[in-house]
């Protein structure tokens, strides 16, 4: 079942070099600007009651460390009516990939098939390697990157 997760790799590494370079012309590594790349929830909508939960940036934070498989999970949300998908924590991750879909998995469960794009990472519980299920949560994350 586990087939090589290439494409999200490329897409996740392209990020990271993109978040590493450096906006001098300068070829000098003193003078190199460092960025960071987070993910942040801006939306989860979806399920039986048909939600539309809106969040903050830097409510919930995640931030993937590709060499180490962790994921460390900021979340701020004290609004416990809306979903905001796992607590603050470092967690390991895995990615699989069937055909064209993509699934994300932390601590080895599934949350569902994940899409990404330059700006947005979204995870879709209704979409499962398992099949399809219903009234699951997406949820929606938007790319930042920081100067540090």
């Amino acid at each position: 079942m586990r087939i090589m997760k290439r494409n999200f790799f490329i897409a996740l590494s392209f990020l990271f070099i993109l978040s590493n370079c450096s906006l001098n012309d300068n070829d000098t590594n003193d003078n190199f600007e460092q960025f960071t790349l987070t993910w942040h929830l801006i939306s989860t909508t979806g399920g039986i009651a048909g939600i539309n939960d809106q969040f903050n940036l830097d409510t919930v934070v995640w931030i993937f460390d590709e060499p180490t498989e962790t994921l460390t999970i900021e979340n701020n949300n004290t609004d416990d009516t809306k979903q905001d998908l796992l607590d603050s924590g470092t967690y390991q991750f895995s990615f699989v990939t069937e055909g064209e879909d993509s699934y994300i998995f932390v601590n080895g469960n599934e949350l569902g098939e994940f899409t990404i794009s330059q700006t947005n990472f979204i995870i879709d519980e209704n979409n499962t390697s398992e099949g399809q299920l219903a009234d699951g949560f997406i949820y929606t994350f938007e790319r930042v990157v920081r100067s540090n």
